[in-house]
């Protein structure tokens, strides 16, 4: 962590601010595999506690969540847990390639990147935002910049005056290797300015 800052408060004012007046940012580890990627399905253009809570209904209601757990269960069980019908359909697709084994997650430590996100965009419903959410908290990998997040737009909108998607990946590349540390941070401010952590 310590090399990331270093780099970056040297680079950049305003994340040098940012660490200087609102300290360091939580640097989140959630487990690999299904669940986690459910978990992120999930999340999918809702409030962290909104999916939180469906989340827990969804353990609850099965205990374990695996993909023979989420196969073996109705659309409307998981409907009472708060799942839209769409979410369902992906999350079920996730489980289906998983048991046909054109999913593997134990596999992803010996893959590149981009064999991994070759794997995860062929799940129905998710896109660059859920890899990139699972190779930074369940891969740790360190140099990611989720431009698809809303937060992590407005905040860039707000504090560098970008607005277009090219100006935040041109502002962005100049945080690497350490782009998933900046978005920890960005993410920091975010949620310290609306009083959220």
């Amino acid at each position: 962590m310590q090399q990331a800052i270093n780099h970056l408060v040297s680079k950049d004012e305003t994340l040098k601010f940012i660490l200087d007046n609102f300290g360091n940012p939580i640097i989140q580890k959630r487990e690999e595999g299904f669940a986690s990627m459910c978990h992120i399905i999930l999340e999918q253009q809702v409030s962290i506690a909104s999916a939180k809570a469906c989340y827990i209904k969804i353990e609850n209601l099965l205990v374990k969540i695996t993909p023979v757990t989420v196969l073996n269960t109705t659309d409307e069980e998981l409907r009472s847990c708060g799942v839209s019908r769409q979410k369902t359909i992906y999350l079920k697709d996730l489980a289906q390639k998983v048991i046909a084994k054109e999913i593997d997650f134990k596999s992803f430590a010996t893959k590149s990147e981009e064999q991994i996100r070759a794997e995860l965009i062929t799940i129905k419903g998710v896109g660059n935002w859920s890899i990139e959410v699972y190779l930074m908290f369940c891969l740790q990998s360190p140099d990611i910049i989720p431009l698809g997040d809303i937060a992590i737009k407005n905040t860039l909108k707000e504090l560098y005056k970008c607005q277009t998607n090219e100006e935040m990946q041109v502002l962005s590349d100049s945080w690497k290797p350490f782009r998933t540390f900046a978005s920890f941070t960005i993410w920091h401010y975010y949620l310290k300015k609306r009083n959220k952590i």
